[in-house]
This record gives C-alpha cells, structure tokens and sequence, in this order.
C-alpha cells in the first residue's frame, strides 16, 4: 500500500462473515505504516472485530445486505430471489457514503467487496479476490452474463486490487485468472492478517489436537458447528472450535471440547502454527493466511457455495489443502487418512 501515503481512508468490509474484515487488518496496517488516517466503515461482527484489532481508530457505521446461506438450496438461486434486496442496499451504501464524504475529509475510500462505494469525488479501490462469479452446472450459460454485471460495478472504481498472485503460483485460479481484466485490475499478492516473522508462543496446558475455525452467514455455520460437535465428542482428541461469532454470550465448554466466539489475531496465529489438525471453511480469506503460515488444513466448504467449492478442489489438485464436503465429513477416516501428513500423535 506503499502507492497510498498520508491519506484519510475509509476501509469497509463487506459483513458477510469476518473474513473480509479480517484480511483488510493487514491492509490497514500497511495504511498506518505509510502515515495514513484509518477510518472503518463498517457494522456488525466486522466492526467489532475491528475495533478490537484497533481500539485507537475512528468509525463509522456503514450496514452491509443481510444475508441467509440456504440449508439445501443453491446458492445462486438464493442470490436470485434476494437480488431486489441486495440492488437496494448496494443504491442505499452508495447514498449513505456521499452523505458521509459531506461530513467528513476523506482522500480515499477502500471497498473490500462492497459494490456501492464508489464515488466520482473521491478515489476509490475496490478489492475481490473473484472477478468471475461460478454458477452451478446448471446455471454455466449465465455466467457471462454475471461477470458483466460484476465487471460493470468494478468499473466504477479507480482501482481494483486483485489479493492474489499473478503467475502459477496463484490461490484464486480461474476466479481471478485466464480472463480479461478490467484496466483498473492489479495483483497485490496475498493479505494475511497473521505476522509471518513472529514467534507463536502457547503454553502446554493450552495445545489442543484438532483446532476448527467457523464462520459465515446462517445457518450453514450452525449446522457445520453441529457436525463438528457430534464427531469430535466420539474421539479423545481434545478440540478448540472457534465460532466465528464475536457478538454472542459464550458457549459452555463440554467434554473434550472448548469453546471460543472469536479469538484475536495474534492468539488464533498461536493456535493455528501450533495445533496438527486444522479444520475450516474454504473462505478465500482463510485459506490466505493458512498459505501465510504454510499450514496444511482440512478444507470443508459450504455446501452450495460453488466459490467455495471451486477453490477446495482447485487447491486440493495443487496439493496445498486437503478437502472433504460437508455431507461427506467423517472425522475419524479423515484424520487416519491424513495422520502422517499432518503430524497427528
């Protein structure tokens, strides 16, 4: 971010899950180093999440579209039918920041996935990891048409960071890659949160055998959380879940498993570096700062979600990640398929 210097910017975070606020830490550490003014736009898990990472920053409530995974239903279709819901609060964004922008000195806006903060008064960044959106297989012919859609948004921007790597060494696959890219488009490499040159210290009444990292929208997290629960009970392994929801009262702890809403950056660092058996969800942004740490992970994407999907396998073929889905999840022949390779006892 070295391109941005003594500059007032207002980073939001799309509040779909923590995962886009919790890659843009490092983007607003990068802002600070460079002698900007952070401001967070945001509500919500993002904006508490954030808060507690910089306690010293300034904010702004800015909501996001409030959205609902769907237990069996694709994806998409569940986008479909919330389209008017997600227009009006792209137009409602987009209104909200012109008001803001009156009030307050802003040199920059950086929008993590939020299509509606763009303004022609201000220069803006918009930063996605997916240019081209998956449709399931039997939605393929609408995919063109999607793209255009997201292309005509990013547009709009002056600039679009693209956190990923440019060559074959890339995280996004063809989400990012082998297709043309809008001018204002530019690879920034990966954002990690995690500090990749700091020692993890955790004391030995802390390890734990298994550490599974939930998030995103309802109620797919939920029934995730279940799944994980049931299994685990059946082992000896002693487990940390980390729920993903910082806003809610905390979970009594049962049997071999301990639970935790939300962890800070540098202890979740702790617990991933020192724990064999990772399990998550195949966020982008997670899958970030697995790479950043070089720790292998059980994959289990939302069911439905074809990014998700499509980045799963794509890095399970690189030999990055192993993954399983969700209604296919076994623990234990999971575990005893991967004992060597991720250092189980």
């Amino acid at each position: 971010m070295q391109y941005f210097k003594n500059k007032t910017v207002l980073v939001c975070p799309l509040d779909w899950g923590l995962g886009h606020a919790s890659r843009d830490v490092s983007l607003i550490n990068d802002l600070l180093s460079n002698n900007c003014k952070v401001i967070i736009g945001a509500d919500n898990a993002p904006l508490f999440f954030l808060r507690k990472e910089f306690p010293e920053l300034d904010y702004i409530k800015i909501p996001s579209v409030k959205i609902k995974y769907p237990e069996k239903a694709s994806m998409f279709l569940q986008m479909f039918f919330l389209a008017p819901k997600i227009i009006f609060g792209i137009a409602k964004e987009h209104f909200s920041l012109k008001k803001i922008l009156k009030t307050n000195k802003i040199d920059l806006v950086i929008s993590d996935n939020r299509f509606g903060l763009w303004n022609k008064n201000v220069e803006t960044v918009f930063i996605t990891h997916q240019l081209r959106i998956l449709m399931p297989e039997n939605l393929k012919f609408l995919e063109t048409f999607v793209f255009k859609i997201n292309m005509f948004f990013i547009k709009k921007y002056n600039h679009c960071f693209i956190p990923d790597f440019e060559g074959e060494s890339n995280l996004s696959g063809k989400l990012s890659h082998n297709l043309k890219l809008p001018l204002n488009a530019k690879f920034i490499g990966i954002l990690s949160r995690f500090k990749i040159d700091k020692k993890s210290e955790i004391s030995e009444n802390q390890k734990f055998e298994i550490l599974a990292i939930i998030s995103g929208p309802e109620p797919q997290r939920t029934i995730f959380e279940n799944i994980l629960i049931s299994q685990i009970k059946k082992t000896n392994y002693k487990a940390l879940i980390v729920r993903g929801k910082p806003l809610s009262k905390p979970k009594e702890n049962i049997e071999n498993i301990v639970f935790e809403n939300h962890l800070s950056s540098e202890e979740l660092q702790n617990l991933i570096v020192q724990t064999p058996v990772i399990i998550s969800r195949s966020g982008y942004s997670t899958i970030m700062d697995l790479v950043s740490l070089n720790k292998k992970a059980i994959l289990v994407p939302t069911p439905k979600q074809t990014e998700q999907e499509y980045l799963s396998e794509y890095l399970k073929s690189k030999n990055i990640f192993y993954t399983v889905s969700q209604k296919d999840f076994d623990l234990e022949k999971v575990i005893k398929k991967l004992k060597g390779i991720m250092q189980i006892v």
